[in-house]
């Protein structure tokens, strides 16, 4: 036990020098893009900043995950990690959209651009962000909440790289309007990355089917248990990301006093082929009026 403490207080520590170096760096950024006069120096710095309020609300929502079940709670608190990844999501596709905005508006009216200045600022941030994917690339395998906050990350060191390309072009051939395309390349991965993801928290919070489970191919392999007869009022979703949940109304063929059997094949069932380990099967007579309840007349 000391032993996933520790692990857990390092991921804790790794998240937070993610956030302090995040932050540091969006400072540095706002304040070379507003003296060099780049846009797409700017607009990293405002998604830079949301990598930092990303891995923020990321460090807060695995503390608050990490916590028992109790009366108010009963299935826990791990879906707090689901809802900060909607919020990660949502805050991208808003950045997004602005930096499509801001982008179209600097077509409109050039700006001059101060080249050398935006590729040594950019060199900077893509270090810095670089160093902040590695710090949390290792945990967002396991953890869509970690993941969000991570793909702020590789956007922006992507942004960079193409900070970094504009700032040259303007150098060398003075394409002022190299700054905004670069910008709308941005905010085109950010997009894109963003509505990609997000059906994944959504589905979790809507308790939707996980994508992983076919539907019908369970309640064919719960029908085809010896001692069933039908399956009703079938449900599947995730608790989290790594918890599946199932319940159903089964009903029975086989003796009432066999009914242990009958459910010991059910489970199973569900946790072999379908990786379900949280099941609620309520086990009934063919034709029993689901009003009337088990109570005899």
């Amino acid at each position: 036990m000391a032993h996933s403490h520790g692990a857990e207080g390092g991921s804790d520590r790794r998240i937070g020098w993610a956030v302090a170096v995040n932050v540091a760096l969006t400072f540095a950024q706002i304040a070379g893009g507003l003296l060099s006069g780049s846009l797409s120096l700017i607009a990293d710095a405002i998604h830079n900043f949301s990598d930092a309020a990303s891995l923020g609300i990321a460090y807060f929502a695995r503390r608050i995950a990490g916590r028992a079940a109790d009366d108010r709670m009963t299935f826990g608190y791990a879906r707090a990690e689901i809802v900060a990844a909607l919020i990660n999501y949502t805050t991208l596709i808003v950045i997004g959209l602005y930096l499509v905005y801001e982008a179209f508006m600097r077509f409109a009216a050039p700006e001059p651009i101060e080249g050398w200045l935006v590729v040594w600022i950019a060199a900077f941030a893509l270090v810095v962000d670089t160093a902040t994917a590695i710090l949390v690339y290792s945990l967002s395998k396991s953890s869509m909440n970690i993941r969000a906050a991570f793909l702020h990350n590789v956007a922006d060191a992507l942004g960079s790289i193409g900070v970094i390309i504009a700032g040259t072009a303007i150098i060398l051939f003075d394409w002022l309007w190299i700054d905004p395309l670069i910008t709308l390349m941005i905010a085109g991965y950010v997009l894109w990355q963003a509505f990609r993801e997000i059906g994944g928290s959504i589905r979790i919070l809507m308790q939707g089917t996980p994508e992983d489970v076919d539907a019908a191919a369970l309640v064919a392999d719960v029908r085809a248990v010896d001692g069933v007869e039908d399956v009703t009022h079938f449900h599947v979703w995730s608790i989290d990301e790594e918890t599946r949940s199932f319940e159903a109304h089964v009903m029975r063929s086989s003796p009432p006093e066999e009914d242990w059997k009958l459910l010991r094949s059910l489970r199973r069932v569900l946790r072999d082929r379908h990786g379900i380990r949280h099941a609620t099967i309520e086990l009934r007579n063919p034709g029993q009026n689901l009003d009337e309840g088990d109570m005899p007349h």
